[in-house]
């Protein structure tokens, strides 16, 4: 008895669990907004074109740092030269200097040569200040792409879940349109066993049924498709989601609520914007090109040398291949200066480029005229979808009462002997429709609230209506 008991005990308790774990399954809409945020793969990618963005925009400030070059060389070698012009192509011949004798020899000793070199372009016409204006600006831009990516992708798993929920939902309808199916087709062939129908009635029933059948199998591969497109968006394994009920049994409280945006705050425009800004920015840009570029540098220099000073002169054994002497510096140079450069033609060449670059706005532009134009025609729109939401809402459970009261009384008349098998068929597809209608009914005043905060660009419209 004691055993029976604890193996009892086990069972509720296992029970108790997987009903807990089943409640703790529920996939509520904020929480599958949260997972398509963190796994959708385009919204990885432009968080990492943001960040590189953002390095670009360091690197560009930094340019404006002088070149700051330190140099050392220790060569061996010998130092014969001769008179005649040269040119040290692609870095291909050596720079040897010494005296000009009038036979080759081999004399060869170590030298070289340390240096320190600043050069700092300091006044451009605001070059390096437009070159990191137009790394800002490509930063701002994609900025912008990541926020209105993430907005679509918002409204994009919002519809996807109530599409899910929707297709779940045809579901229930069509396994209960079957149910019944399935009474009828019993009560058919009860009555007539019993020669109270003609026997095409049981053949009209099992149509009725069959009919059913299809239609919940085609209702469970729109529920299968809808899952999947579900879980592409939230970046997971397609499975069977257990989804909020909440989006079927109430509407919004605050069903036409105001934005908090204005028209050209909207994420998307905002995007189209930045791609303007990020165009003219390059605009100008490019116009610094046509202007010189002022820079002062400065060198210092050491050398050092196994040759003597009497090398060549008079004395050819003037020199020494000891390493110590040759990488030892006993002379030094320095120099100071400041230079201009200005490629004289590159005004005729800025010019049309600035010009291209100007079309390139113009063109970005009307794109934005037409998204603008879109989302404010979608506005609208999305005011009216709602009114017809509402009204429909209404309506559905005033059919559903109907065709549940009319199909009651069917089946009970036929029952009775009192009416034909089409009646009641009838009387189902009816109640069918009615079911479908109230079952969507609910779902579709949150679509049509949600299309207002795509087309407003403020998701907090829906969002914040649970």
């Amino acid at each position: 008895m004691l055993k029976k008991r604890n193996i009892c005990l086990a069972v509720v308790l296992m029970l108790c669990g997987l009903t807990a774990s089943s409640q703790q399954k529920v996939l509520t809409l904020k929480d599958a907004i949260q997972t398509g945020l963190n796994n959708y793969g385009t919204i990885k990618a432009k968080a990492n074109y943001v960040s590189a963005s953002v390095s670009n925009v360091k690197e560009n400030r930094r340019e404006q740092l002088p070149d700051l070059n330190i140099s050392a060389q220790q060569d061996y070698g010998t130092i014969n030269s001769q008179f005649g012009p040269s040119y040290g192509y692609r870095g291909l011949s050596v720079s040897s200097s010494g005296p000009t004798l009038p036979n080759q020899n081999w004399n060869a000793a170590f030298g070289s040569l340390y240096l320190a070199n600043i050069n700092w372009d300091f006044f451009s016409f605001g070059k390096a200040r437009g070159k990191v204006k137009v790394a800002q600006a490509s930063l701002n831009r994609d900025q912008a792409d990541l926020t209105q990516e993430q907005f679509q992708h918002e409204i994009r798993v919002s519809t996807a879940y109530l599409n899910l929920l929707a297709a779940q939902q045809l579901s229930r309808a069509q396994q209960k349109n079957l149910d019944r199916a399935g009474e009828i087709l019993k009560v058919v062939v009860l009555r007539a066993k019993n020669g109270l129908n003609a026997g095409v009635d049981s053949s009209l029933a099992n149509a009725e049924v069959s009919s059913a059948k299809i239609a919940l199998t085609n209702a469970r591969d729109f529920e299968q498709t809808q899952a999947s497109q579900l879980a592409q968006l939230l970046g997971i394994t397609a499975q069977n989601f257990n989804l909020d009920s909440l989006f079927v049994t109430t509407i919004p409280k605050a069903i036409d609520p105001q934005s908090r945006f204005k028209p050209e705050d909207h994420p998307v425009l905002k995007f189209y914007q930045n791609r303007i800004n990020y165009s003219d920015a390059l605009a100008k840009y490019y116009k610094t090109f046509s202007y010189p570029t002022f820079s002062v540098f400065g060198i210092m220099q050491g050398r050092g040398s196994g040759f003597g000073s009497g090398y060549g002169v008079n004395n050819l054994n003037d020199y020494s291949s000891n390493y110590g002497a040759g990488v030892n510096p006993t002379r030094g140079n320095y120099l100071f200066g400041i230079g201009m450069i200005w490629n004289l033609t590159s005004p005729l060449r800025v010019h049309q480029q600035v010009e291209a670059q100007q079309y390139n706005s113009l063109g970005l532009k009307n794109e934005y005229d037409v998204v603008d134009q879109n989302l404010r025609n979608q506005a609208l729109l999305a005011e009216t979808r709602i009114e017809n939401a509402l009204r429909n809402y209404r309506e559905a459970p005033v059919g559903y009462k109907a065709a549940s009261d009319a199909f009651l009384q069917k089946s009970v008349l036929y029952k009775n002997g009192l009416t034909t098998i089409v009646d009641v068929t009838q009387a189902l597809y009816a109640l069918n429709r009615a079911e479908t209608d109230r079952y969507i009914a609910y779902n579709n005043v949150w679509q049509a609230l949600l299309y207002k905060a795509a087309s407003n660009g403020d998701f907090g419209i829906f969002i914040n209506e649970f």
